[in-house]
């Protein structure tokens, strides 16, 4: 008895003496300090409607025939992406003039022919081997059996678009002597519609170890507006961003009120939403990896999978605006001072 009474009154002063949730909580978004707030602004700025529209418009035309994995215009895409890196002078991971990473016949099904992710690949400066992943796929839906083109303007021409400026102005700090401290790996994956085939292969066969990849940033469709938000379309739906890491959420929340304030709508990723959102794109493999995640959507619209989701439609200033948030949002996680901290490692949830 004397024993039982002695660890109830331990475990009780072990109760009292940790700090509130709350507490906790607000000693993580006390411990976030930006990183070079006017080297995010001047590089963000490098990111234009203009440049974002030409890359767009070229992704999603009809010469690449819709995108199809492992088809003439899905390949077309691909050495599009390649040649875009090497004009840039961002290498690849592989080093030389090898941008793929082949995905075999065989991990496909249904006949689908053989396919690749394209990497591009910014060393970082001070801590080289911890790598955070930004990502977006680069396949759509091919060509209809009554021969029209699904172009995946919105889907997700929008999010290759986004990612290859993120890339350029990296790049450009770079080469101005402002090189992020962590390194960047620049994920183009085919096969997401698919069910996320490029992801998985990635995630079984990674090129840097998943241990030492600290986030990924996953944008798919990112240049339209849905009807729950055509009377205010300053949005952006944000999934997953807390699921593994609240560091991670408040980083993404400390950089938009700093510098953008769209309006980051969660309704996506709330549990068990009957959209499962979460489990549907290309950051899940990563998730399930015990990676954090933040997945940037504009929610469907009715040219979602048609035709019809063609680059005209496309908000430019908007998809510019989203795609600085990225980029600010990367540059902070890539040069903060300790890595983004998983919640079951985080100190300060303790």
């Amino acid at each position: 008895m004397k024993s039982f009474c002695i660890l109830s009154i331990l475990s009780l002063l072990g109760t009292c003496s940790s700090p509130k949730y709350t507490t906790r909580i607000q000693n993580i978004k006390d411990g976030i300090q930006l990183a070079d707030s006017t080297l995010i602004v001047n590089y963000a700025n490098t990111i234009t409607s203009e440049e974002l529209s030409t890359l767009l418009y070229k992704f999603s035309s009809p010469d690449f025939e819709g995108r199809k994995v492992g088809e003439k215009g899905q390949k077309k895409a691909a050495e599009f992406l390649k040649s875009y890196y090497e004009n840039e002078r961002i290498p690849s991971p592989f080093g030389g003039t090898n941008y793929y990473q082949t995905i075999p016949k065989s991990f496909f099904s249904n006949g689908i022919k053989a396919s690749e992710n394209v990497l591009a690949y910014i060393k970082g400066s001070e801590k080289p081997d911890e790598i955070l992943i930004i990502s977006a796929h680069l396949d759509h839906l091919g060509i209809n059996a009554d021969g029209q083109i699904n172009c995946g303007a919105d889907d997700n021409g929008s999010g290759t678009a986004a990612m290859m400026e993120i890339a350029q102005a990296f790049n450009s700090a770079k080469k101005e002597g402002h090189g992020p401290k962590r390194s960047i790996l620049f994920l183009h994956l085919t096969g997401e519609e698919l069910g996320k085939k490029g992801s998985e292969f990635y995630t079984l066969y990674p090129v840097f170890p998943l241990k030492n990849t600290i986030t990924d940033l996953n944008i798919d469709m990112i240049g339209r507006v849905d009807e729950k938000h055509a009377n205010n379309k300053n949005y952006l739906y944000l999934i997953g961003s807390d699921r593994l890491s609240k560091e991670l959420h408040y980083i993404s929340e400390r950089i938009n009120n700093s510098f953008f304030n769209i309006h980051l709508d969660y309704r996506y990723n709330a549990e068990r939403e009957k959209n499962n959102y979460y489990t549907r794109s290309d950051h899940y493999n990563f998730a399930s990896n015990g990676i954090p995640v933040i997945f940037y959507f504009n929610g469907e619209h009715a040219d979602y999978h048609q035709p019809s989701d063609t680059p005209d439609k496309i908000e430019y200033k908007l998809l510019e605006k989203r795609t600085k948030l990225i980029f600010a949002t990367a540059w902070q996680i890539a040069n903060q001072e300790h890595r983004v901290a998983v919640d079951t490692e985080n100190l300060l949830l303790k």
